[in-house]
C-alpha cells in the first residue's frame, strides 16, 4: 500500500522545483515559509511577486506546466482570471503569486511567519 504521507525528499524536490521555476521566470522577492506545525493543509508556503498582471499570469502558467511535467499537477489554481493574486495548491506546498501592491496590502508573510501565540495562563487568586 502506498503511503499518503510525502517523504521529505519529495516535499524538498517540489519546493526546489517551484523556487527554481519562479526564479528562472524572474519572479521578485521569493519567500519560503515553513508551515510545519502551524497548519494542517500544507508544510510550506512560497510567496512571490510578478511585475504586472501579465507577469503574474505567466509565472503561474509556467509553474503549472513544470509541476505537471514533474508528475505533480496542481490540485487547484485560483485567480487566473484577474492575475492580481494567483494561488496554486501543489499539495504540501502552497504558492501565492502577487502583483506587488496586492502583496503589500495582504502581507501574508507576516501573518504566517509569526510564531503562534501561547495562550496566557489564568491565575487563580485565593
Amino acid at each position: 500500500m502506498e503511503s499518503l504521507i510525502p517523504s521529505p525528499t519529495s516535499l524538498d524536490s517540489i519546493r526546489k522545483l517551484i523556487e527554481s521555476s519562479l526564479d528562472d521566470d524572474k519572479a521578485e522577492d521569493i519567500v519560503t515559509i515553513d508551515l510545519a506545525g502551524k497548519c494542517s493543509f500544507a508544510d510550506c508556503m512560497i510567496v512571490a511577486s510578478g511585475r504586472s498582471q501579465r507577469h503574474v499570469g505567466a509565472l503561474a502558467s509556467k509553474l503549472q506546466e513544470k509541476l505537471k511535467d514533474a508528475g505533480q499537477p496542481p490540485l487547484s489554481v485560483e485567480g487566473m482570471e484577474s492575475c492580481d493574486w494567483v494561488l496554486i495548491d501543489a499539495g504540501d506546498v502552497i504558492v501565492h503569486i502577487f502583483k506587488p501592491e496586492v502583496r503589500e496590502y495582504y502581507n501574508i508573510e507576516k501573518m504566517w511567519s509569526i510564531p503562534a501565540a501561547v495562550p496566557a495562563r489564568k491565575e487563580v487568586l485565593v
